[in-house]
């Protein structure tokens, strides 16, 4: 990577608000849904819903949208950010305006009219344009879908308007609001939707490897970051690789044995950190093997991470392949592995950034909360650098590799 990108604010809202207990997951059994998910607190949900009285416009939007510009508004207030600065702007969303949608279609089914607002407030690109809108930056506001790995491939567009000198900052986020009867039912005919029962201790099984159905439960949530180019004095932590890759399929759902998509992007992600670039031969991060004067070899880079946030969604194959991507490319020294689904539910297209936050935390309080229901891992002496994996529908992988300093 040419230059450190800094992380000078976040802000990420989830179920796992309503519930801060260790050990404990913030999952509740719906009975309009018939399912179990991931709810926000009511709380923070009353706060979204006030900001609709804040312009008539809002109260027309989608709750994908409100979602966004809460934790946007939070984050940019962290970062220092002043109304009207320059940055650019990057949400996306796997569903994007679910509830919205689901609305006027029913409606139109009844009357076979379509409501005047039905089609500018169920775009996809709502999201960044109202956070813009609400934010009034100078900048451009990008809007985009790549399913379950939105939300780092929007880090991703971020580092490289950074890095390419087109912009010094850059807000970016992903959002979801996807709590609908339709959206559950979908998971369901794909047999990926949990079936434990209602006083199950754990509904979702993520990270179980020896699990024997799919367990995967949906969630809602939104996370927004703040990124700047160099180093920062009130950055929060550093993103010092990123790496992405994309593999063919066998169907719609598919994820190779191995997950190949996973080992490119992980590796690619890795080497931009530790590996070698540039002009001069050795990038910003890179790390002498002082013994032998030389920079170090893959093998070598693969030690400086001290743990992996997965994607994890709680499903079979997806668990297993990332778990097996993992052996490939760390062979028999893993890192400390960790996930945050059994705890908030898959938040499809917010999912990646609510990890890269958990992150951000572990770094900063240097602990982390363990999956309670795995065989217990030996905590690394510091975390210092981890990698935060994100995969979706396509084969669409992102690793980024963030550090404390």
């Amino acid at each position: 990577m040419k230059q450190p990108i800094s992380i000078t604010g976040i802000s990420a809202i989830s179920a796992e608000e309503s519930n801060t207990s260790v050990g404990s997951h913030a999952l509740c059994f719906d009975d309009k849904l018939e399912a179990w998910v991931g709810k926000l607190p009511e709380k923070t949900l009353a706060e979204i819903e006030a900001m609709r009285d804040e312009n008539r416009n809002y109260q027309a939007l989608d709750a994908s949208v409100l979602y966004a510009m809460y934790v946007s508004r939070l984050a940019v207030k962290q970062s220092g950010w002043d109304a009207n600065s320059d940055f650019g702007i990057n949400i996306g969303s796997s569903r994007g305006a679910t509830q919205l949608f689901e609305k006027y279609y029913d409606a139109f089914l009844e009357t076979d009219k379509s409501e005047t607002l039905a089609s500018p407030t169920t775009t996809l690109g709502n999201i960044s344009s109202w956070v813009a809108q609400d934010l009034q930056n100078n900048g451009p506001d990008i809007s985009h879908s790549i399913t379950c790995s939105t939300a780092l491939h929007a880090v991703l567009n971020g580092v490289a308007w950074l890095q390419s000198g087109m912009c010094r900052k850059f807000l970016v986020g992903g959002s979801e609001a996807a709590l609908t009867p339709f959206t559950i039912a979908q998971m369901k005919a794909i047999k990926t939707y949990t079936r434990a029962s209602v006083d199950a201790e754990f509904p979702c099984l993520a990270l179980d490897l020896g699990k024997t159905e799919n367990t995967m439960v949906l969630g809602e949530g939104a996370a927004a970051v703040c990124l700047e180019i160099g180093k920062k004095e009130n950055a929060l932590a550093y993103i010092n690789g990123v790496g992405y890759a994309t593999e063919k399929l066998k169907h719609a759902v598919s994820i190779s044995a191995e997950a190949t998509c996973f080992q490119k992007s992980m590796k690619m992600a890795i080497e931009d950190a530790f590996g070698e670039t540039g002009n001069d031969g050795i990038s910003a991060f890179a790390e002498i093997d002082k013994s032998k004067g030389s920079l170090l070899t893959f093998a070598e880079m693969t030690k400086n991470v001290d743990a992996i946030v997965m994607h994890a969604p709680g499903t079979i194959a997806g668990d297993q392949t990332e778990y097996k991507a993992i052996q490939k490319i760390f062979g028999l020294n893993l890192p400390l592995l960790t996930t945050n689904k059994w705890k908030i539910g898959h938040t499809f297209g917010a999912s990646g950034l609510l990890s890269f936050e958990a992150a951000v935390r572990m770094l900063q309080s240097g602990e982390y909360e363990e999956v309670p229901f795995i065989s217990q891992q030996a905590q690394p002496k510091k975390l210092n650098t981890i990698l935060v994996n994100a995969v979706g529908f396509g084969g669409n992988a992102v690793s980024i590799l963030i550090t404390r300093t």
